[in-house]
């Protein structure tokens, strides 16, 4: 019987699971290695961390973490998850672990706009978010490809980064006040329909032309990578790019002692937000423990 399984070992996984190990209880972690952000060769905005690839934060975290004599890893997907507070069951492979809390780091899919060439170079020269790759972008032409009037948010913001062009690929139709607001801002709007993405952003349109950005942008559908959440009984909200599971403030679900921390549990997320959620989520199982 652990005191807490932690389910994901990535940024939010670890931060949680470290909180517990130097409370000097027994953790597991069962993480299948499969980190959102693993198409990038470098991570920013994380404090102490800007530049670096993903994969060496995480190793080093997770060195840390196992550093304290009360932690477990699985190198393993946790495929099912039941029971209730104090006497939770995670099916690993063959195994049946118990604890007596479970938190879920088990992060989220992104479901990319089905255009030719655009999934290759998913965080390389396509991204999600400005904060995380903007700026290495020195400036340079930036596109925005739309695919719901969400994607005005994107185009207004990303003039900051470079100049910038709404490609509308037929997803939406501005409005009069999106339009002055896209001048207001300098943003140009492209109607033409994306034919495919070709080079490192450039992007062929229906109609034979080629426009070459330096990088592009566009807004994923998120989905949990996990059904966990659901097999328990925890709660979802729908957010703006897909549901995320439903937390208080120190991060526990609608399911007594079940936690839930980093991008799964959020709108929207960062490396810096996952590895805040997941101390809190890990402060918050750890007086649980203590306090009922």
């Amino acid at each position: 019987m652990y005191d807490a399984i932690v389910v994901g070992g990535s940024y939010a996984g670890l931060s949680a699971a470290l909180q517990l190990a130097r409370a000097r209880r027994r953790v597991a972690v069962v993480d299948g290695g499969r980190r959102r952000n693993r198409f990038a060769d470098a991570s920013h905005g994380f404090l102490g961390h800007d530049g670096r690839a993903p994969g060496d934060i995480v190793a080093d975290g997770r060195a840390q973490l196992l550093a304290y004599p009360t932690v477990d890893w699985m190198n393993r997907e946790a495929e099912a998850a039941s029971g209730s507070r104090d006497a939770f069951s995670v099916s690993v492979g063959r195994g049946q672990f118990e604890a007596r809390r479970l938190i879920l780091a088990t992060g989220v899919v992104d479901e990319l706009p089905g255009i030719p060439g655009l999934a290759e170079r998913w965080g390389k020269h396509v991204f999600h978010c400005p904060y995380c790759h903007g700026y290495e972008l020195d400036r340079g032409k930036v596109g925005v490809i739309a695919v719901s009037p969400l994607s005005m948010h994107q185009a207004l913001m990303l003039p900051d980064w470079g100049p910038t062009t709404l490609l509308l690929n037929g997803a939406f139709e501005p409005s009069a006040e999106d339009v002055a607001a896209l001048d207001r801002r300098g943003v140009a709007i492209e109607r033409q329909p994306i034919a495919r993405i070709s080079g490192e952003a450039d992007v062929e349109l229906g109609d034979g032309r080629v426009i070459a950005f330096c990088g592009l942008f566009t807004a994923s559908r998120l989905s949990p990578s996990s059904p966990l959440a659901g097999q328990l009984g925890c709660a979802f909200e729908d957010g703006p790019m897909g549901p995320f599971i439903q937390t208080d403030a120190f991060k526990e679900t609608t399911v007594s002692g079940v936690y839930a921390c980093g991008d799964a549990a959020r709108a929207s997320g960062s490396v810096t937000f996952a590895s805040g959620d997941g101390a809190m989520a890990g402060f918050g199982a750890h007086q649980s423990l203590i306090f009922g």
